[in-house]
């Protein structure tokens, strides 16, 4: 059995309450810091653990911290990002029907950790069960004295709010969720300023995804070399919440050191493909990522061994494809998704990634053209110049279809069908 920390009080049935957190240490971490320590001496712990942000864009979480400025403006606030829209993407929400103090000591350490006074919990519109747990939970931690004014008698107040999302990938990206959280049109800012210079109502701000948070205590009651020595490669710290979804027996959210073999991930723990079908390739990271093909079954997931042979972790969402999936329309359905999503505010991506659809569209129903393929590599190069990493994501899997499977999409042309059909 592969030692669970972020899940060890998850049950096949219902939520982890109060007490049973407590029971496993939950708030001795954050009893510690209000009674031993001061608010800039916990990034140092962080930073020594090497914890990186478990969002996506995998930024050093303490660097994230440390940039708040120590004469900065107040009041100061911490918001967590549990938008999840990432198609493939549930961890944030297996991780707070499991165990939702977790999250919430997290963020109360946080805000200590920067003299924030409140914290926002950021919740997607279609997560309404998180947004009700979570809301009964902080009221419980507040009764508990472990959220609100004076926490533990330290003199310390740090209260949280849960908010409901309008809805829209967008709002994932920091700068967005932001504008949302203060009613305005979600669309990205380019920093500088940063959201720890000049976030909510331009005061200093972290943006935190739920995964990252849920890490703090433990590190903070056991150590950053316990959370180092967690991890199965030299450059990994901690543990990692896997989704596994597509051509597998067994999808789900696993958690597992950080640095487990895809191979393994797939075959022990999502239980393999069906029988008869083979690896093709998988998405390593959720939809914004590349398509990753079998030469790479056996690598270590974790964020530099990806990165070295050209791939990203991203959310560590894996979605696997079979040797009878079509990656075609599967690149297009993702499209949709991207189309559907964008906010509209700079011409690359509200004009660039419906072009792109459409194109995908007629190769896939047998109207595909020879010079279709330049011309989506020529336009996933614009899309590389838009706003924000909203369109380049967007651009990762269409890139990826075209240079490693490549044969497949002129097959679409010369058949003028789908050839997966029928």
């Amino acid at each position: 059995m592969v030692e669970q920390v972020l899940f060890r009080n998850r049950r096949a049935d219902r939520i982890a309450t109060l007490e049973e957190y407590r029971e496993s240490g939950g708030y001795e971490a954050l009893a510690r810091v209000l009674r031993e320590s001061t608010p800039r001496r916990i990034p140092g712990i962080i930073d020594a653990s090497g914890l990186r942000g478990r969002g996506g864009a995998g930024f050093p979480c303490a660097r994230k911290w440390m940039a708040v400025p120590e004469d900065g403006s107040f009041p100061r606030y911490v918001a967590v990002n549990a938008d999840e829209m990432e198609p493939g993407t549930f961890k944030d929400r297996v991780l707070i029907h499991a165990d939702p103090h977790a999250v919430l000591e997290g963020l109360a350490i946080a805000g200590f950790a920067i003299s924030a006074e409140k914290g926002y919990i950021f919740v997607r519109p279609s997560y309404e069960n998180c947004a009700r747990i979570l809301e009964r939970e902080v009221e419980r931690a507040r009764e508990a004295g472990l959220l609100g004014r004076n926490i533990l008698g330290s003199g310390f107040s740090f209260d949280v709010i849960v908010h409901r999302s309008g809805g829209r990938y967008i709002c994932g990206e920091a700068s967005a969720l932001l504008k949302a959280l203060m009613g305005r049109r979600p669309n990205p800012v380019k920093a500088p300023p940063f959201p720890t210079d000049k976030g909510l109502w331009d005061r200093p701000t972290l943006v935190n995804n739920v995964e990252t948070l849920a890490n703090v205590p433990l590190i903070v009651r056991n150590g950053p070399e316990w959370f180092k020595g967690l991890a199965r490669t030299p450059s990994g710290s901690g543990t990692k919440l896997y989704c596994v979804s597509g051509r597998v027996n067994r999808p789900g959210c696993f958690e597992l050191p950080m640095g487990t073999p895809l191979s393994e991930i797939i075959e022990e723990h999502a239980g393999g493909l069906p029988e008869g079908r083979r690896f093709k390739a998988c998405l390593p990271g959720g939809a914004s990522t590349r398509f990753m093909g079998a030469e790479h079954y056996h690598i270590e997931m974790d964020f530099d061994p990806l990165a070295a042979v050209g791939h990203r972790l991203g959310t560590a969402a894996i979605m696997v494809f079979d040797d009878r999936t079509c990656l075609v329309g599967v690149t297009l359905n993702l499209m949709e998704f991207f189309a559907r999503e964008s906010c509209g505010w700079c011409t690359p991506c509200r004009e660039g990634v419906p072009y792109v659809r459409d194109l995908l569209w007629r190769i896939e129903h047998g109207e595909g053209r020879e010079e279709y393929i330049p011309r989506l590599r020529e336009m996933c190069r614009h899309l590389w110049n838009a706003y924000c990493a909203f369109a380049p994501g967007a651009a990762s899997p269409v890139e990826s279809l075209l240079t490693f499977f490549e044969d497949e999409v002129r097959e679409h042309i010369s058949r003028k069908q789908c050839p997966f059909r029928g």
